[in-house]
Parts: C-alpha cells; sequence; structure tokens
C-alpha cells in the first residue's frame, strides 16, 4: 500500500491561496488533482450574493473537480476564530443563517461532507451553555446535510494552536459526534480525524485509528513540526493512513499543509503525479 493507493484531495483554503479563490481549482487541476475541499471562504458573510455563490461553482465546475468537502461559516478563520456554533448571540445567528446556504451550494457541486467547527470557549459564558447551544446547531446542521444526503463532520483541533477550542482531543469530538446522532437518530454525524491535530496534542494515533476508524467521515494530513507536505516533518503517514485502510477507512484524505515558501504547486514532489487523481 502507501500514498499511491488513498484518494487525496486540496484543500484550496490552504494550498494555492497566493491565487485567488476562482483560480485555485484550475490550479488544483493542473497539478494533476481531481478532487478539493474548502473551509467556508467568506470569512465575513456566511450569506454571500448569490453571483458570488455562482462564480465558485462555475470555477470548479470549469476546472473539471469535484467538491468533496466544505465548511460551514466558522468566524475568521484563518484568524482567530475556530467555528461559530458554540458563541451565543450574533455569530450562533450567523451560523445558522449559513446552514441552508452552505447544504444548497454543497448540494449544487455533488459535495457530500460539511465540517463544523465548534467555536472557542467565551470568557464569562459558562461552558455548559456552550455546549447546550452547540448541540442545538450541530442538530440543526445534521438535518440540513441530511436532506442533501451528506455527511456532517465534528473535528478536533489542537491545544497549543487553538487554546481556546474545548475539542482537543478525539475522545472530546467523537463524544460530541455521539451525541448528534443520538438526537436526531440519522446517523450522519461523522468525525473528522485530522492527523496532524491530533499528533500536536500528543495522541497515540495508531490508537486513535484503531478506536474510532469506523466512526471517522474524513481524514486530513499534514505532517509535524511545522504543518508541511508529508516529510517535512517526523509523522509516518504512509503508514498511518496504511493503518486507516486496513481498519475499512475508505473515504478522501485531505492535503490540509502549508505549502511553504515556495509555490504550492512545487509541494506535491512527496505523492507521484499518477497517484494524483481521484480514483
Amino acid at each position: 500500500m502507501g500514498f499511491a493507493d488513498q484518494r487525496f484531495n486540496v484543500n484550496l483554503s490552504i494550498l494555492f491561496t497566493e491565487l485567488p479563490l476562482l483560480e485555485r481549482p484550475a490550479a488544483a487541476a493542473a497539478a494533476g488533482f481531481t478532487a478539493v475541499e474548502l473551509w467556508w471562504p467568506w470569512i465575513d458573510s456566511p450569506t454571500p450574493e448569490q453571483a458570488e455563490l455562482d462564480a465558485l461553482k462555475k470555477a470548479v465546475e470549469d476546472a473539471g473537480v469535484q467538491l468533496t468537502g466544505l465548511n460551514f461559516y466558522a468566524g475568521r478563520l484563518p484568524g482567530p476564530d475556530r467555528g461559530a456554533l458554540s458563541v451565543p448571540g450574533e455569530e450562533s445567528d450567523r451560523f445558522r443563517a449559513n446552514i441552508d446556504v452552505a447544504a444548497d451550494f454543497a448540494k449544487s457541486l455533488g459535495c457530500t461532507a460539511l465540517n463544523a467547527l465548534y467555536g472557542n470557549r467565551v470568557e464569562g459564558v459558562d461552558p455548559a451553555e456552550q455546549d447546550g447551544l452547540a448541540l442545538e446547531n450541530l442538530v440543526l446542521a445534521a438535518r440540513a446535510a441530511d436532506r442533501i444526503g451528506a455527511i456532517l463532520l465534528v473535528e478536533a483541533l489542537n491545544k497549543p494552536e487553538s487554546p481556546l477550542y474545548p475539542l482537543v482531543s478525539a475522545p472530546a469530538a467523537v463524544a460530541v459526534v455521539d451525541k448528534v446522532n443520538e438526537a436526531t437518530g440519522l446517523g450522519n454525524a461523522k468525525f473528522l480525524m485530522d492527523l496532524y491535530h491530533l499528533s500536536m496534542n500528543g495522541e497515540d494515533l495508531p490508537r486513535v485509528i484503531d478506536a474510532y476508524a469506523a466512526k471517522t467521515g474524513h481524514v486530513q494530513i499534514a505532517d509535524n513540526p511545522g504543518r508541511g507536505a508529508p516529510g517535512t516533518g517526523s509523522l509516518p503517514l504512509e503508514e498511518l493512513l496504511d493503518q486507516l485502510g486496513k481498519a475499512g477507512y475508505e473515504g478522501w484524505v485531505g492535503l490540509e499543509y502549508k505549502p511553504g515558501d515556495n509555490p504550492s504547486a512545487a509541494s506535491f514532489s512527496w505523492l507521484p503525479a499518477q497517484a494524483r487523481a481521484a480514483r
């Protein structure tokens, strides 16, 4: 097995960011990839103008790539925010306003995975209040995802880089997944296993894979230290992805790494060109 046996997509919110948003799908295609994913591209607007949505849809379609994953509105990301759905007041309202917009956009491109970042803890707000609000909003998001035949993803981040984010371990994120599935009865909430974040938390990655592969709906990778391309750090990413495959995971592996100082297209030398197109 190995990298050549995986189905990779390129995260266009961290790779190819040297280009305007509408040029990135074509750049990914030129590099040999046939699938892409995105954080919510309009960080200031959960409900952008239809013309903006149409322009991005056209860019993806014209490039001939498949959109396989999309984040719901998550606040300023990149930036200080880590989601909106557990943040009382305006941010929660913005998340709710975004749910159907994001779901409908995903549906228009055949995208079947929607990621909902939990949001940071807010000073002066009871964590239990935030968790209750989060469950309410995740239930709404899961129902919207189900309406378009998609899964809802819940992600663990890492504490060193996201100290206010409460889901900083695989068990914490999976516990939320289980609560959402129990509340909806739909079973479409899944764990987003980001091997970089989990490694930054010091988790035993082979053990996490053994425990949670069956509940995993998407995988993302970057090497550690540095959040660079595979081979720039010390994580045995090829072995870990092989283990995931043997555990039954057949989904996408998102490339969510920083390309360094060179253009993004130069950061894929670790992956043979013939292995970049989805099979």
